[in-house]
């Protein structure tokens, strides 16, 4: 009767251990760091969940154990936890990110500062920068235009009572140029604005070798949704539409 029970036992422990491996389970966590802990992405890899830590670097995910959770942010080193037993039974789980410092050789560019700021300043080179205040005449004060931005302004715009400039270059087709270039342009600037922000993060769940990793950024452009959606500054989002976007772009080197 005594083998019996222990056998029956033995039979329950092994039930319950597999229950808790399989069971997923919703975790809390805290990131913490030396500075910025809010909009910090945490993945889980294993089962593709994604969220991001609030203005404390508390967030929630939903896994089970072995499941592999990524936390990543461009400012830090990324971190990946391996989820046990333990974090499962506590629902919570612990991390602390490392900055991500870039070393410099150290360089000492003209005259050597003493650290007394009215000392310095009279002997640096220092001159203020002189603008269209210090002269008295009004000038502009919002966003700087780039250079396409200008041109299709200066193409679109004209004086007297019938402007001819927009009329004439409407006609010769060059506004409709100018437009399509500051399209390529703005599309391009998202393109690697998207690039830098997410790429380490993408590849790091679903790698591609980096010889196909612009061709693959380039496909995404072609995508309508790409550009509207860069403009949500929304990292979650986007990170899922790159994901989809990888699948159809492997499958599409596999057809050819």
């Amino acid at each position: 009767m005594i083998k019996v029970k222990a056998i029956v036992y033995l039979i329950l422990c092994v039930f319950q251990i597999g229950l808790i491996h399989s069971q997923a389970t919703e975790i809390r966590g805290k990131v913490t760091a030396s500075s910025d802990i809010d909009r910090i992405h945490v993945i889980n890899k294993t089962a593709n969940k994604f969220t991001i830590t609030n203005d404390n670097g508390e967030f929630l995910i939903t896994a089970s154990v072995n499941d592999t959770i990524l936390i990543s942010a461009i400012q830090y080193k990324p971190m990946e936890v391996l989820v046990t037993s333990q974090m499962i039974q506590s629902k919570f789980v612990s991390v602390k990110l490392n900055d991500k410092i870039t070393e410099l050789d150290e360089v000492v560019v003209g005259k050597v500062l003493t650290g007394d700021l009215r000392s310095d300043i009279e002997n640096s080179d220092a001159k203020a920068n002189l603008n269209f205040y210090d002269l008295g005449i009004p000038g502009y004060t919002g966003k700087p235009k780039t250079q396409s931005e200008r041109r299709l302004h200066e193409a679109t715009t004209g004086g007297g009572i019938v402007p001819l400039n927009p009329i004439l270059n409407w006609i010769s087709g060059r506004t409709k140029k100018l437009k399509a270039q500051l399209a390529r342009e703005n599309i391009d600037n998202a393109m690697k604005k998207t690039m830098s922000s997410l790429s380490e993060m993408l590849f790091n769940i679903d790698n591609l070798e980096p010889s196909k990793r612009v061709e693959f950024f380039y496909f995404v452009t072609d995508d309508a949704n790409f550009l509207p959606l860069s403009k949500t500054n929304n990292d979650l989002k986007m990170l899922e539409f790159l994901q989809q976007k990888l699948q159809a772009f492997k499958s599409q080197i596999e057809d050819n």
